[in-house]
């Protein structure tokens, strides 16, 4: 089993913890728990760089190592990336799990060391027709990040 995390941090108050674990060579299981969002839809993703000399700016676009379009996360075209909307409630708390088979934590393609990242708005899963659709979701500005790290 390897296990990673990511502590986020950003702008408005928004803040939380991201754990992936992985068996073998199954899919990775992520859980999130966020706090300090408006209520609704948040578009969630890992993006390709573990850089926030910048903040959430410089982590780079969304990580898809196979050069596709973005998309929601059952998609076939889908950066490996997109993990489509996480739910904030009324209380601004976002409490998430999902399994993925896109982001491994192991091998050529692994998430460890890239990023984590909550935009401001939701993702239209590369269907919203905006001319950021296929390459963001049109998800809006990034609220908060973290770099992903093992975790013993």
């Amino acid at each position: 089993m390897v296990k990673a995390v990511a502590v986020l941090d950003g702008k408005e108050g928004v803040k939380g913890t991201v754990y992936f674990t992985q068996e073998g060579n199954g899919p990775t299981t992520v859980t999130a728990s966020v706090t300090g969002l408006k209520p609704g839809l948040h578009g969630f993703h890992v993006h390709a760089l573990g850089d926030t000399t910048n903040g959430c700016m410089s982590t780079g676009p969304h990580f898809n190592p196979a050069g596709k379009e973005h998309g929601a996360p059952n998609d076939e075209n889908r950066h490996a990336g997109d993990l489509g909307n996480v739910t904030a409630g009324e209380d601004g708390t976002v409490n998430f799990t999902t399994v993925d088979h896109q982001i491994p934590l192991t091998g050529p393609n692994s998430v460890i060391g890239r990023a984590v990242v909550v935009h401001g708005d939701p993702d239209d899963l590369g269907k919203g027709g905006h001319e950021l659709s296929k390459s963001t979701g049109n998800a809006g500005g990034r609220l908060a990040c973290g770099v992903i790290g093992l975790q013993a």
